[in-house]
């Protein structure tokens, strides 16, 4: 801890006091836990917010005592309210998904990379997937049954109104069967998966959760563009209206495969990173970082932006 603050009665409803603690984010969950065992998210309320930028001599002597470096902690209620968030089941997660398999879709018919990088971006299904993960990790059945909902329904809807699109464009002649069946070399890995298809699954839900839990959400880009959901949704459902089941089943394979293997790679991650936050070395890389940071500091030269809790 490098700060603390108390406005006494500041707090009308309910009735107390408000209280501000700096702690460098190695230390947030330990703190967090032991206000939770007080019965504090009971009685009151608790806010943590990341700080973007402090200049503080305390703050860094808090951060080089704390073992580790900041950006390996994992605050998990930080992570567990993003994946609740993640894994409601709601109209705006329901259209995002449907409007996705439809570009994924249009993108198999006329097959076209740009197209199916544009759904995969679009598609949301990765945070209910990394919400399975950490329900699995943290034992939390009903955010497991929240985000399994979600998948489920998700792509049920999206695959149910894709088809009934895909069926106009049959009736009407916009579309055709040899469409559909002629070769696509842009597209084609999208009902046909392999080995390949679970290890790029493993290697982005692997990115994908260190994003999550380091706050680095720039990795996140690389992970939806990464694994072949949306698309193979899509193109269950153009087999479903023009009757190709070999498109179909493959296609179903390719989303079996890649959203198991990203479960069980969030999983992995999650479980790995928790009993490594039990273990944490101290960083001598980091700390040498922060001592640096401290000499800059002390002769007004140095400006730092690191994200604390």
């Amino acid at each position: 801890m490098s700060s603390l603050a108390v406005v006494e009665g500041a707090s009308i409803e309910p009735v107390g006091d408000l209280v501000y603690v700096d702690v460098a984010r190695e230390h947030a969950d330990a703190v967090i836990n032991d206000l939770r065992e007080l019965g504090l998210p009971r009685r009151g309320t608790m806010h943590i917010e990341p700080v973007t930028s402090w200049l503080s001599q305390a703050a860094l002597d808090a951060e080089e005592a704390a073992p580790g470096s900041a950006t390996d902690a994992v605050v998990w209620p930080e992570v567990g309210q993003r994946a609740y968030a993640d894994s409601e089941l709601n109209a705006t997660y329901l259209v995002f998904m449907t409007l996705a398999t439809l570009i994924a879709a249009i993108a198999i018919v006329l097959d076209s990379q740009v197209l199916v990088i544009g759904a995969m971006v679009l598609g949301p299904e990765f945070g209910p997937v990394a919400a399975l993960g950490l329900a699995l990790v943290l034992r939390r059945r009903t955010l497991f049954g929240y985000a399994l909902r979600s998948l489920l329904v998700g792509f049920g809807v999206a695959i149910t109104v894709t088809t009934a699109a895909a069926w106009l464009a049959r009736i009407t002649g916009w579309v055709s069967a040899e469409v559909i069946l002629a070769p696509r070399p842009g597209t084609s890995f999208i009902y046909h998966p392999d080995a390949w298809s679970f290890v790029v699954a493993v290697l982005a839900a692997v990115a994908g959760v260190l994003s999550l839990t380091s706050g680095r959400m720039g990795g996140l880009a690389g992970v939806f563009i990464s694994v072949t959901t949306v698309p193979a949704a899509g193109n269950v459902a153009l087999g479903l209206a023009f009757g190709l089941p070999d498109e179909i089943w493959g296609s179903l394979a390719q989303l079996g495969v890649n959203l198991t293997a990203m479960m069980l790679a969030g999983w992995l991650t999650l479980a790995i990173q928790k009993w490594l936050g039990r273990r944490l070395p101290r960083n001598p890389f980091h700390h040498d970082l922060i001592r640096r940071r401290r000499a800059d500091q002390l002769d007004g030269r140095g400006r730092s932006s690191r994200p604390r809790h």
